[in-house]
């Protein structure tokens, strides 16, 4: 073991947050207490759970599409097909699931 001690020190990055009021189905929001008891969670962190992680998907669905439009735009200049192009595109969302 070497002399340096290393120390890992949390840094918590403060998010400003405002109150939202939704209506929820019954039914559902009995699923959700039972999904957050099952995880010894809270419901309202179950909620931001699924909020965030659905975000995060719809975010890099978007990032992805603009990836992809850059990219044509890009072929585009050295291509003069379009459907070459498009099948190029249509070969990288293959790739990528």
């Amino acid at each position: 073991m070497n002399n340096h001690e290393e120390t890992m020190t949390l840094k918590i990055k403060h998010r400003h947050q405002e109150m939202v009021t939704i209506s929820i189905p019954k039914d559902t929001l009995k699923s959700l207490e039972e999904i957050a008891k099952n995880r010894d969670i809270s419901k309202e962190s179950l909620i931001k759970f699924y909020i965030g992680q659905g975000l995060r998907q719809d975010l890099q669905k978007r990032f992805s599409e603009k990836i992809l439009a850059s990219t044509a735009q890009v072929l585009a200049r050295y291509f003069n097909s379009e459907t070459e192009i498009a099948d190029i595109i249509k070969e990288i969302q293959t790739e990528l699931m």
